[in-house]
């Protein structure tokens, strides 16, 4: 985990959605990518080099599809009570990027949706977000972070099995740290085929995920092209942050935020689809306690080495810990597959 950084989850079992929330410390150099066909965003456009405010407070992902960009309505509202944001004519304005993946149709009570007139109950996820705040200031910055079914994982689901909320990370040797945290609402599978094992196999680290390795030998079904029945524009999306505490600017920022996204390619099949939003949030505390400088591309290089790996393994996780709820509409790997941990 990044020194300087906290991750708090608000989950709501009956809705079958929640919000995650990145709280920095203090305001944090972010960038961001996207790569698939139909994203769901808010403040992305200050996430690009040339947009002039360089830090945010904070970043929110979040279930409920468009609905839940009013995520980060209710972390602005928790940011600005704390004194943060960014100051503009003696006020404080917090800065929240938000990113959104499409859950409304899990299985869970939507009631907050208009039906044929208002809506029975109100927007659920400013609340969910104030409360991810809350949760995430309890924390202990750079401590272990919770993975599964939580969060903006809660009601996640892939083509073939429950998503979920996964995090992964790794100590470099200029003595830097690089994190992965991934909602995975994906349209395509995880796994090869209809099988246990998964595509991040060759990352895994200490059993992370299984330690069931890469299938013996190689099939057809292993090249299977699985993805969710019927998918619409919207209708999916895995969406994450990768972390770090080595100082960025913003352009180094989307290079990482451009490379990490080779993460989804080596864990999900097929990604990048026009049915996902798949966005990806460079992040950078700016915190690390490292060794002797190192030259700007060679440490742009490990950060870029590591990224990809460290997003593959997140996503395995993320489906590996997945827990069954209620109403669930697709299996927990560990429901299908037996709990090889």
């Amino acid at each position: 985990m990044p020194a300087g950084l906290r991750v708090g989850h608000a989950s709501d079992e009956t809705l079958k959605s929640g919000v995650t929330v990145l709280l920095p410390d203090e305001p944090a150099v972010i960038s961001a990518h996207i790569g698939g066909g139909a994203p769901g965003t808010r403040e992305l456009g200050l996430a690009e080099p040339e947009a002039s405010v360089a830090k945010v407070d904070a970043i929110v992902l979040s279930g409920g599809s468009a609905f839940g960009l009013a995520a980060a309505d209710g972390a602005m509202s928790f940011l600005a009570e704390n004194g943060r944001g960014f100051e503009v004519a003696g006020l404080r304005v917090p800065i929240v990027p938000t990113a959104i993946l499409f859950d409304l149709v899990n299985g869970g009570n939507k009631s907050f949706l208009p039906a044929n007139g208002r809506a029975a109950a109100a927007n659920p996820y400013p609340e969910l977000a104030y409360r991810a705040c809350a949760s995430a200031l309890e924390t202990t910055p750079g401590g272990a972070v919770e993975v599964g079914t939580l969060g903006a994982g809660t009601g996640a689901t892939t083509a073939n099995l429950k998503g979920g909320f996964g995090h992964a990370g790794e100590r470099l040797p200029s003595g830097a740290t690089i994190a992965a945290f991934v909602a995975v609402n994906a349209v395509g599978a995880v796994t090869f085929g209809d099988g246990p094992h998964f595509r991040a196999a060759p990352f895994e680290v200490d059993h992370e995920f299984g330690g069931l390795g890469l299938p013996a030998t190689a099939s057809p079904e292993t090249a299977a092209r699985i993805t969710k029945f019927d998918p619409a524009p919207g209708a999916n999306t895995t969406i994450a942050v990768i972390a770090t505490d080595q100082p960025l600017t913003k352009a180094e920022g989307k290079r990482l935020a451009i490379v990490a996204h080779d993460g989804f390619a080596l864990s999900i099949y097929p990604a990048h689809t026009p049915f996902d939003g798949d966005t990806v949030f460079a992040l950078s505390t700016g915190k690390a306690e490292t060794g002797p400088n190192m030259e700007p591309l060679s440490m742009m290089l490990e950060l870029c080495a590591a990224a990809p790996a460290v997003l593959a393994r997140a996503v395995a996780r993320a489906v590996y810990w997945a827990t069954d709820t209620q109403s669930d509409r697709l299996p927990t790997w560990k429901g299908r597959f037996g709990d090889t941990a």
